[in-house]
């Protein structure tokens, strides 16, 4: 492993220098990686797991629409592809990449293949972190490990065919034969990632549960939505609220701070737009601080996972999730998003 300073905190990081894709490759080269679910994550790692060159097979109900989507992606019914029962039975490596609900729902079935040796891959901590809800308690005797890439499924395979890499965390529950770190490392090496940093399945709920919440998705919104009608409210068009809430965030600033940091940005932008923002920033970080603290022991209390589970697992939910999805797509802020895509010279 490499040691990295992160602000001022040494830790020990897996580049692809010191774990280069031909160890990966060597750790793996007995074993038939079994990809159980195409859905959001299933497709990026399968796909990149195949281009690197490994022993890769899909597991998935016949007659569906993910059945057809990795039919289309070049899987072979018969020879890469199998149902679910099937491919479980022939994987030495099972990656469980179903939704969490799925995970549940479908995990009797999974128990019963996972015969000694074999190791069961998480890409989440969910199933085993919040163990009493989901019922997913492993055997003894396999490795139970994980590798969570830090983005979608789409923006790992992406990011691949670019020629570059997603980070990822890697995380070790159970080593029963001795192989769980090679393993689990080879396998974070071939799904694609940039770098991988050690964690352990409860931090990485905590903390993705965390930030989906909050600044990667849920918060963001809110502050989107509360800045567009503050702009809105005292006059300014929809074209403008939108452009200098969201597209000049998303299309101009992030990319800049991605390649270069906060301070850089602040560094290279004008000194009205210095002085604002660093008046600001700590204001910011006052009002939401009590709010993440919320949030946080929300997650670790088992009552995020809970209402998951509660609502993921109705009848009903995707009807009632399009309500939801469809008062966020007709709103006007996000209506006028639509027409600012529409309206860049990439897409005219």
């Amino acid at each position: 492993m490499a040691k990295i300073n992160f602000g001022g905190t040494v830790e020990d990081v897996v580049t692809r220098e010191e774990f280069p894709m031909e160890k990966a490759r060597e750790v793996l080269k007995s074993e038939t990686i079994a990809i159980i679910g195409y859905g959001v994550q299933g497709p990026g790692q399968a796909l990149n797991l195949r281009d690197n060159g490994f022993n890769v097979i899909i597991g998935q109900r016949k007659n569906s629409k993910t059945w057809d989507k990795a039919v289309a992606d070049g899987w072979v019914p018969g020879q890469t592809l199998f149902e679910i029962e099937e491919a479980a039975e022939k994987g030495t490596i099972i990656q469980f990449l179903l939704s969490d609900a799925g995970q549940i729902t479908l995990w009797p079935t999974i128990q019963k293949y996972l015969s000694p040796g074999k190791a069961l891959y998480f890409s989440h901590g969910f199933g085993i972190t919040f163990n009493e809800q989901t019922g997913i308690i492993p055997p003894k005797d396999v490795d139970v490990i994980l590798v969570a890439p830090k983005g979608s499924g789409t923006s790992l395979r992406r990011l691949f065919l670019a020629g570059k890499g997603l980070n990822s965390s890697f995380a070790i529950y159970q080593d029963a034969t001795g192989r769980a770190k090679d393993r689990v490392v080879a396998l974070g090496i071939g799904v694609g990632s940039g770098y991988l940093f050690e964690t352990d399945f409860k931090k990485e709920v905590y903390s993705d549960l965390t930030g989906e919440r909050g600044t990667l998705m849920g918060a963001i919104q809110g502050i989107f939505a509360a800045q567009y009608e503050i702009l809105r409210k005292n006059g300014h068009s929809p074209s403008e609220a939108f452009n200098e809430t969201v597209e000049e965030l998303t299309q101009s600033l992030m990319p800049l701070v991605a390649e270069n940091g906060m301070d850089w940005m602040y560094a290279n932008c004008s000194t009205t737009a210095q002085r604002g923002a660093l008046d600001w920033w700590k204001k910011f970080k006052e009002a939401t601080l009590p709010v993440f603290d919320e949030l946080y022991n929300s997650v670790k209390d088992g009552k995020e996972s809970q209402r998951s589970i509660d609502s993921n697992s109705q009848s009903d939910y995707r009807v009632k999730l399009e309500a939801e999805l469809k008062e966020l797509r007709e709103s006007e802020m996000w209506q006028a998003g639509a027409a600012v895509r529409q309206l860049r010279p990439e897409n005219k």
